[in-house]
């Protein structure tokens, strides 16, 4: 390291040419020094001490949460492109689009190039700094002062032109840690944008999957209006042959505005869904506005139906918090070698002379090297606060992990929980809707035989217009819990293995 210390002139002086010889002796002693401050720093740094300074937050463990892999089996995980097993093209292509162009992503980019640059920063620490300087400065010399005849009392110009060099001996593991530290960083961005992506995925596919469930309830809303023109009809008939009353006539017109009210929300609630995809999409609010979702047409995802055990290493947005920890840990390794003594090797070599004419002489040249040792002796706490605040920091970092962790595991067990409950409701209401369509059939016979009120008629229509309803929101909600689930699963995220694998965490300890 020594000799990387220093430039080649500086180097050759520690040779033991002819006439320099003498000098050999001063390089050991320098040396020797090095080393007696290499020694002595262990008892020295106990006059700033850091005892008694830890973090008190501990990762939450796999177990505490329901992820133990010895009772909860391994499931698949999801695709990287996940969303092509819905068979929608159109969707493809918007998810597209929205990965390729998002603000969202562009952000979460922009803070990886910063990320990126730390780490840069942290490594060019760990290498051998070398700076140059020259400057020329007119000067009078004081006839009254230090300086003799003839340089007192007479306008110079003092010139110098030097390169100097360093070299800092990482004894305490300060600058690797600073480099771990900016790591960490780096990667909990790498990890932040995948959980954006994957977010943002979830998130089209969802507002597409809205907008089929809203064309389904408009289908059914179509249907109804168009059900009750053809009643209407019927109730026209039926008064001109004196059977009804222009009480049923009025009741039968009453019912059409309603009808194409409930339309015209629809379509304003499609409108709105066409901008928030458009934006989402990262085009004009207008872009979608001819954007048709035919809901039965998107398959069902298969997925699993139980908890994987290997959830902490499929989610970005884990991964992302545990290397917050990380950096956290090496910030508090940085913050604690802060209390040792700081070696540094320091060279330099140059020129120096008064009158720029001599500048340029053998006799204009100078050198030196030697080490150099900083050591806190006393702070008044400033360098306890800094380690304190870095263990906060670090509290802080562990309790946001433990929250998304326990938030993800939530999410998996709501998402399954809701799948299941909905297969089970959509049992009941294929039940329910078969009896509600008979039963309007029923009585719609009775009415055109004069053997039904045109009450009845309206009490079985509205039943089984709930049931028409109900039947197109559940299967919307089937395929919005598949996709949150998809998201909740990681979305097909595939971690980097170095922090997150298998459900692991990370340990706190300096």
């Amino acid at each position: 390291m020594t000799s990387s210390a220093v430039s080649a002139p500086v180097c050759q002086t520690l040779l033991p040419r002819p006439g320099r010889a003498r000098r050999l002796p001063r390089v050991l002693l320098a040396a020797a020094s090095l080393l007696a401050l290499i020694g002595m720093s262990a008892t020295l740094s106990g006059c700033v001490s850091s005892a008694g300074i830890v973090a008190a937050a501990k990762p939450v463990t796999p177990a505490a949460v329901g992820l133990a892999a010895s009772d909860v089996a391994v499931a698949p995980a999801p695709a990287a492109d996940w969303w092509h097993d819905l068979g929608a093209p159109a969707l493809d292509d918007l998810v597209q689009r929205a990965l390729a162009d998002s603000p969202s992503l562009a952000l979460a980019q922009a803070r990886l190039a910063r990320a990126q640059a730390a780490v840069a920063g942290a490594n060019a620490s760990e290498g051998l700094q070398v700076n140059g300087s020259m400057d020329a400065t007119r000067q009078r010399f004081s006839g009254n002062s230090i300086y003799p005849p003839p340089l007192g009392g007479s306008t110079r110009t003092l010139a110098t032109a030097q390169l100097n060099a360093s070299w800092e001996f990482d004894f305490f593991g300060r600058n690797r840690a600073a480099i771990a530290a900016a790591v960490g960083a780096e990667r909990a961005a790498q990890a932040e944008i995948s959980a954006a992506r994957v977010l943002l995925a979830a998130n089209v596919a969802q507002t597409y999957v809205r907008i089929g469930q809203l064309f389904a309830l408009r289908d059914v809303a179509q249907r109804a209006l168009q059900q009750r023109k053809d009643l209407l009809a019927l109730i026209q008939q039926r008064v001109q042959a004196g059977l009804d009353t222009a009480v049923e006539a009025r009741q039968g017109e009453g019912a059409l505005p309603d009808a194409r009210t409930q339309i015209e929300q629809l379509d304003e609630q499609i409108m709105l869904a066409r901008h928030a995809l458009s934006v989402l999409t990262a085009q004009p609010p207008h872009a979608l506005d001819a954007l048709v979702v035919d809901l039965s047409q998107l398959r069902r995802l298969d997925l699993p139906a139980v908890l994987p055990a290997d959830l902490l290493g499929r989610r970005a947005d884990i991964e992302a918090a545990r290397w917050r920890v990380e950096a956290a840990t090496r910030d508090t390794d940085v913050a604690r070698a802060q209390f040792y003594p700081n070696i540094n090797l320091n060279a330099f070599v140059g020129l120096s002379s008064i009158g720029l004419g001599e500048l340029l002489k053998a006799d204009s040249r100078q050198l030196g090297f030697g080490p150099a040792i900083h050591l806190p002796i006393f702070d008044a706490g400033r360098l306890r606060a800094n380690l304190r605040a870095r263990n906060a920091d670090l509290d802080v970092a562990v309790e946001s992990y433990n929250a998304v962790v326990r938030d993800g595991v939530r999410d998996v067990v709501d998402q399954l929980g809701s799948l299941q409950s909905l297969e089970r409701q959509q049992r009941e209401q294929a039940q329910a809707q078969a009896a509600a369509e008979s039963a309007y059939d029923l009585v719609s016979q009775r009415y055109k035989a004069g053997l039904s009120t045109y009450l009845s008629v309206l009490n079985a229509e509205s039943q089984l217009l709930t049931q028409r309803r109900l039947a197109a929101e559940l299967e919307a909600r089937v395929r919005d819990r598949q996709v949150a689930l998809v998201r909740a699963l990681g979305g097909g995220y595939a971690g980097t293995g170095d922090v997150v694998a298998h459900a692991t965490v990370p340990s706190t300890q300096p």
